[in-house]
This record gives C-alpha cells, structure tokens and sequence, in this order.
C-alpha cells in the first residue's frame, strides 16, 4: 500500500514510468533518470521550486544540490 516512507517515495516514479511506457528503452536512459529524479527531489527537499531548477538547469545555470555537490 502506498505510504510516505522516504525510500518507497524514490522507488515509486521510476515504476509508474516503466509502467506507463513499457520498459526503459537502455539501461543508460534509466540511470538518466533517476539521476534527474534523484536531484530534483533534493532540491525539492532544500526548498527549491522545481520549475525554477529546470529553466535553470536548461540554460546552462543548475542549481547543484548540497547532497550533489562534490
């Protein structure tokens, strides 16, 4: 059943994708993914507005999350 567990919470989109489209088409374009998903829930989680972060993102200026910052 659906809960609000952290970790089931980063499990759920990938599924709901894969569901939706069948299957991810390589294994490179779902690390893609959850790569993107993985910042984007960071930086959701810091406060960030999502839209904000990808315009930034698309211009060549992100916003790079603490948790990714090297």
């Amino acid at each position: 059943p659906f809960t609000n567990n952290t970790g089931e919470q980063s499990v759920r989109m990938p599924k709901v994708k894969q569901k939706i489209s069948g299957c991810f088409r390589t294994l490179e374009g779902a690390r893609h993914f959850c790569v993107i998903r993985t910042c984007l829930a960071t930086l959701h989680k810091q406060g960030h507005g999502m839209l904000d972060a990808m315009r930034r993102a698309f211009a060549g200026n992100p916003i790079v999350p603490a948790a990714c910052s090297p």
